[in-house]
């Protein structure tokens, strides 16, 4: 599972941003056969976009979604709107935001950063990964 990898500290060894934590792990654990370039799409997210807006693990996770449940565009369906939702619905409640400024000032530590908060947008993709693909093995 991602959450898993991220807890084992992924990517901090090559001082990657939350996005890039989230993308670059998924593409190893969901073997979603992104090139380096294709990746590097996720290092301007880190921050909440440098900005301290939405955080860059759950824009990541987007991507992800979009990735393994968006066939060609995401207008032939609801699809990624209802999954993305529920991503910032569950995030949310867990960890009473969804933006970077208060998520770091709640929870960033200067001995593991933003570890936490990366760690809990893992575990809530995961879930929704599960669910999706347990729905269509059923």
């Amino acid at each position: 599972m991602l959450s898993t990898l991220i807890e084992q500290g992924y990517g901090e060894p090559e001082d990657l941003n939350c996005a890039e934590k989230i993308l670059y792990g998924a593409n190893e654990v969901y073997q979603l056969g992104l090139t380096p370039q294709a990746l590097r799409i996720s290092s301007g997210f880190g921050g909440g976009m440098t900005i301290g807006s939405v955080c860059g693990a759950l824009t990541a996770a987007i991507m992800v979604l979009g990735i393994l449940f968006v066939k060609d565009r995401a207008h032939e369906s609801d699809k990624i709107k209802i999954l993305t939702q529920e991503l910032f619905d569950t995030y949310q409640k867990q960890m009473g935001d969804i933006d970077c400024t208060p998520l770091k000032d709640h929870y960033r530590r200067e001995d593991i950063k933003c570890k936490y908060v990366i760690t809990k947008a893992a575990a809530a993709l995961d879930t929704i990964i599960k669910k999706e693909q347990d729905s269509h093995q059923a």
